[in-house]
């Protein structure tokens, strides 16, 4: 047997290998790009479902009740108050200010012309204009020091809602509680928007998205008049019997349809809507006839006054979705009545009228009940209110324009420190000067208080793990959880 011949010069093994060295070459190069094409390789399946799930650890909260007051209510005449903007009053503003509304900006301090008195045992701070929220105020966690960086209303909406400053697209709060923990009812929607009768708020249907995940994860709009659920009750001629065997009928030719087109979750999400409408014929009917409810809780929520009646009628029916294992309940105002550019005397004396009794009496039932403790209710708006006056050309009908650099929220039960003051603005309450909190800061706390790491509760989505704060420095807030 001849012995293979051996190369004896650099030439020789060049031409008797270059070919096996080039295609060695080529492979590796194909290797390479393919494991480049490969998307990541994610760490959860999102759930398809609804159903309970557990948190990462122990939670406080178990379900959120969000007041989210459109427009910027006025922090420096509600929640935060400045007496040196009343004392230098009319006089100029030294320091760098941006405006929204150029053309009516001034620089002249516009003093609050409400008055501050402590309340509680906590001794908390709180304009005339809330007399009733200052009943509750030992339940309140006040947050002084909420920062968007950003003037604009819906730039900071986004930020709040869906964890990015203007970003179209994403899931909002509600959407990744639900999504990361289900809900308590298998017979009401796990996450419900309760609608003003004037119209949309601004964003419209972008407040309550589900964005990139499944629709069963969006918010379940209620009218905000009878009907509040339209269709819900069958025909007479289809009720009973009929309507079972249609709907099993619907069930048997969408689950053979999901059998041939495995993973869609829009058609998944349909037939889990047609299961939960059926479900919902007895126990939304039950959630919402609050004629079950006592007159002195009518009396309570404002519902023998005309100005507190209709937002009370929703706190009260918050409540009692909340008590029916709703996860996650969000009312709106329509367009946004605490944005007072104008008349800011009259402009926010009249929204305060209208909901400061529903909103403290919302936190007192939860309290009575035994449900605060497990229930986080939160007030505020996506930004605040500039300490300088916008003009009108009249005192009477000078209002502030948008800041986004400093205002107040704030939180009660479900875990939070009940009476505590947190973070400050300065002298005239346009910067956060101390302890600023950002919307996914507060998203990463709210979170924490539901059991869940914020960064461990991912979706994928565009070969990416998708988190609520879109991998935004973001940190919980431990000086606020009790």
């Amino acid at each position: 047997m001849d012995s293979p011949q051996v190369p004896h010069t650099r030439r020789q093994f060049l031409q008797q290998t270059g070919m096996g060295v080039g295609a060695l070459a080529l492979q590796w190069m194909l290797d390479q790009e393919s494991a480049s094409a490969k998307p990541p390789v994610l760490k959860t399946l999102p759930p398809s479902d609804l159903l309970p799930r557990k948190p990462h650890f122990e939670p406080r909260a178990k379900a959120m009740i969000s007041l989210f007051q459109h427009g910027g209510p006025s922090h420096m005449d509600l929640t935060d108050p400045k007496p040196e903007l009343t004392k230098y009053d009319g006089t100029d503003y030294t320091g760098d200010i941006q405006f929204s509304f150029v053309n009516e900006a001034s620089k002249k301090l516009l003093g609050s012309p409400f008055q501050f008195q402590k309340h509680g045992q906590c001794g908390m701070d709180l304009s005339e204009l809330l007399p009733h929220t200052a009943g509750v105020v030992d339940d309140i966690c006040m947050i002084r020091s909420m920062h968007t960086g950003a003037n604009g209303h819906e730039v900071s909406i986004r930020y709040f809602h869906g964890g990015i400053p203007a970003v179209l697209g994403r899931p909002t709060f509600g959407s990744w509680l639900t999504y990361a923990l289900g809900s308590e009812s298998q017979d009401l929607p796990a996450f419900m928007v309760l609608a003003d009768p004037g119209g949309p708020p601004v964003d419209g249907t972008t407040n309550w998205s589900n964005g990139f995940m499944p629709s069963m994860f969006q918010g379940t709009v209620l009218r905000p008049k009878e009907p509040r659920i339209f269709n819900l009750q069958p025909p007479p001629h289809l009720a009973g019997k009929f309507q079972r065997q249609n709907l099993d009928f619907l069930q048997e030719l969408n689950q053979r349809h999901l059998e041939s087109h495995p993973g869609e979750s829009d058609l998944e999400a349909r037939i889990a809507s047609y299961e939960l409408a059926a479900r919902m014929q007895t126990a939304a009917t039950d959630a919402l006839d609050i004629s079950q409810e006592t007159a002195a809780t009518h009396t309570m929520y404002g519902l023998d006054r005309p100005e507190t009646r209709e937002y009370g009628t929703r706190c009260l029916l918050a409540r009692r979705l909340v008590e029916r294992g709703v996860r996650f309940v969000q009312l709106f105002h329509s367009n946004q009545p605490w944005d007072n550019h104008s008349s800011i005397k009259t402009g926010l004396t009249s929204i305060c009228q209208k909901t400061d009794q529903p909103t403290a009496a919302l936190v007192a039932d939860l309290r009575q009940r035994g449900m605060l403790d497990s229930t986080l209710v939160h007030w505020g708006g996506e930004i605040g209110r500039l300490p300088v006056t916008q003009e009108h050309g009249s005192p009477e009908k000078a209002g502030r324009d948008h800041n986004g650099q400093g205002f107040s929220i704030w939180m009660a039960g479900g875990g939070v420190r009940g009476g505590l003051t947190y973070g400050k603005t300065d002298d005239f309450g346009h910067h956060v000067i101390e302890n600023k909190v950002t919307p996914n800061d507060f998203q990463a706390t709210v979170m924490h208080l539901f059991g869940l790491n914020h960064d461990e509760v991912i979706y994928p989505h565009g070969n990416q793990e998708q988190i609520i704060t879109a991998n935004r420095p973001a940190q919980v807030v431990h000086d606020l959880i009790a």
